[in-house]
């Protein structure tokens, strides 16, 4: 995997395990990773995931059916 280092503003209110959830469910709603690559990009299970991705605003369903189901049928 490659490491990126990030500049952020002092007066952003954010952590690191915050910020790969909201990356990772950002690159995953553009279609750029996949379900699994996304939780590992996040640091959690596919399931804490899915369960996490509504919290921030994240919908699992900006991919076709196909998709979802052969992540279904993947996990």
């Amino acid at each position: 995997m490659r490491i990126v280092n990030l500049s952020l503003p002092e007066n952003l209110d954010i952590n690191e395990p915050e910020l790969k959830i909201i990356l990772a469910g950002e690159l995953y709603e553009r279609e750029k990773l996949s379900l699994g690559q996304a939780a590992d990009l996040a640091g959690l299970s596919k399931r804490a995931f899915i369960e996490i991705m509504g919290m921030y605003g994240f919908s699992l369903f900006s991919k076709s059916e196909e998709d979802l189901l052969s992540d279904i049928a993947n996990a």
